[in-house]
């Protein structure tokens, strides 16, 4: 298989994070020192991949608040995400510290290279999480905060811990923790849970395993060395790439079913870009079906873009407030 060039880096779930490879570097001075330990602890959190909480959370909490705009409230449910997030990554990498040294994408990841103590990194972990759920209590709900708390402990108990190292489908039900910022959104404005934000979480949980797995087919023999079961690792390329559209279409006729709720420019979006997306998806399958060159990152950046459209055109959809569809009918 040819699999194209390394990503560039663009995108939520980059396979590589640029904190990782600067907090590697001078450490000859005091000043060189502590940037580095301070970059360290940085990409303990995995900046790129927490780019994800921005473009799913402030959508999710513009249509609950349809029409208007509360900055504070955004920004502060914003920073509360960022801190729970923070925490989930951190002790991800301290339980996936000994595969991480491992595979080739994740050696510079600082308990890889035991740039922190592996204590510090739990201990660090920690603070940010209980930190995340006061503050949500605080400045939010406290429906709000026991969902950030949820979503750490199946991050790094159920996923992490469990379901990464025994399963192919680790990441269909793993990834549901990164679905959670819509519902913690949602919840942060009304202070309760309705229909709207499960599509929206239905929508990314539906996206995560084609994005995941076409980073996956790339790097195929780094979660083989590591003993990770991704489904590229021990399933065909055909049988990848074909649950790879299954999924790819599930995202789609989910991000349709939310235009009910919103108005004509989600609708028209969501249609547009969900064409886009799909039509990568198919070429990616057919391109395996009739032995071609096969670019499965070409189908991991193009979902990062179809994410970011649909969010941005519900953003402003809803900021906007223009009748809804629904409301026609």
């Amino acid at each position: 298989m040819r699999t194209g060039h390394r990503p560039s880096g663009h995108g939520f779930g980059s396979p590589t994070d640029a904190s990782d490879s600067k907090a590697a570097r001078d450490t000859t001075t005091l000043w060189g020192r502590m940037s580095s330990t301070i970059l360290a602890y940085i990409a303990l959190t995995k900046p790129r991949v927490i780019e994800l909480l921005l473009v799913a959370t402030i959508p999710a909490m513009l249509l609950a608040d349809r029409g208007h705009i509360d900055l504070v409230l955004i920004l502060s449910t914003l920073f509360g995400g960022w801190l729970g997030a923070a925490s989930a990554n951190s002790l991800n990498c301290v339980v996936d510290a000994d595969i991480d040294k491992v595979m080739k994408r994740t050696a510079l990841r600082p308990l890889a290279r035991q740039a922190v103590p592996t204590r510090h990194a739990f201990v660090f972990g920690m603070t940010l999480g209980v930190a995340s759920f006061v503050w949500l209590w605080w400045r939010t709900n406290l429906l709000a905060g026991l969902l950030v708390v949820l979503t750490i402990a199946f991050y790094v108990l159920v996923y992490t811990m469990v379901l990464k190292r025994r399963t192919w489908q680790n990441v269909i039900w793993g990834g549901a923790a990164g679905c959670m910022p819509v519902m913690v959104g949602w919840a942060a404005v009304t202070g309760s849970l309705s229909w709207e934000p499960v599509v929206l979480f239905l929508i990314i949980f539906f996206w995560t395993p084609p994005h995941t797995w076409a980073l996956a087919m790339r790097y195929k023999e780094d979660y083989k060395a590591a003993g990770v079961p991704m489904l590229p690792v021990i399933a065909t390329e055909t049988h990848v790439t074909k649950q790879i559209v299954i999924y790819t279409w599930a995202t789609v006729l989910a991000s349709l079913a939310l235009v009910p709720a919103a108005g004509w420019i989600y609708a028209v979006v969501t249609l547009l870009a969900g064409a886009w997306f799909l039509f990568v998806a198919h070429q990616l399958y057919n391109s395996v079906r009739g032995g071609g060159s096969v670019k499965p990152l070409k189908l991991f950046l193009q979902s990062n873009n179809y994410l970011a459209v649909v969010c941005c055109g519900l953003a402003v959809d809803s900021v906007l407030g223009w009748n809804t569809i629904a409301s026609y009918f």
